[in-house]
């Protein structure tokens, strides 16, 4: 390890080419003596507009994200994060762990972070949560397939709410509004947690505000994944404006 930039930890991040919200997102994270190298995952701007849609565009960033995995095996890496929200999950769980077992083969063994991996993580880490509401950047078709990671690991999703991204680009363009409107949908009396999903979601900032006044753990795909990324490499700093999981070192 270089003792000069990332003396402490490098994290590679793996990143659709259509996403512009995970690198601005992780990069505020970034502690003292951590870099973040990125590589991205070559993918059309498809139409989520149908169900068929989402699963073209599902297999379009399963055969691109070993050649993005494999960008970064030269940069003597602590952790790459798969900077994908669905990854192997809308095929259960022995699909997401095929997959994960594969790209951790392809980064030459380096420690692979899934956003799957990183929300159970983060949802035992608080309190061994099993009941959530669930916001997804999709529209409300593929709901049952977003959910049902959740669902073969025991967790409840007692609520869902779609914030209707018609494209992959088009996912980041959400308002406070929206974001808003969704935790409050999703907001169920029995969640113990809200937990966002989909990487091109801008919501790491607005997540750590709304925690104030629901009064209960939000989760934004980003912030987890990178929360994840430093504390499996053994980085307990706390991080700013991120919310619960990461204010004290947890």
């Amino acid at each position: 390890m270089s003792s000069f930039l990332g003396k402490r930890l490098r994290i590679g991040i793996a990143i659709p080419s259509t996403n512009t919200s995970t690198q601005p997102e992780m990069d505020e994270m970034r502690p003292l003596d951590v870099t973040n190298h990125i590589a991205r995952i070559v993918t059309e701007d498809s139409s989520l507009a149908h169900k068929e849609g989402v699963l073209k565009v599902i297999e379009d960033l399963r055969r691109a994200t070993p050649d993005a995995v494999r960008a970064l095996r030269h940069c003597n890496l602590g952790a790459i994060i798969v900077a994908l929200s669905p990854d192997g999950s809308w095929r259960g769980h022995h699909a997401h762990e095929a997959l994960r077992q594969e790209l951790h083969g392809i980064s030459g063994g380096v420690r692979t972070i899934m956003s799957a991996d990183a929300i159970l993580a983060a949802l035992q880490t608080l309190g061994n949560i099993r009941r959530i509401g669930l916001i997804s950047p999709y529209l409300e078709p593929s709901h049952e397939s977003v959910s049902r990671f959740f669902t073969d690991n025991g967790i409840d999703v007692v609520a869902a709410y779609g914030l209707g991204g018609r494209t992959l680009s088009n996912i980041s363009d959400v308002t406070f509004a929206d974001l808003r409107d969704a935790t409050v949908a999703v907001n169920h009396p029995e969640a113990e947690a809200i937990v966002q999903v989909g990487t091109n979601v801008p919501m790491a900032e607005f997540a750590h505000m709304a925690e104030i006044w629901i009064g209960k753990p939000i989760l934004s795909n980003n912030a987890v994944l990178y929360w994840h990324a430093l504390r499996s490499s053994g980085i307990f700093d706390p991080i700013p404006r991120r919310g619960l999981l990461c204010a004290d070192g947890c």
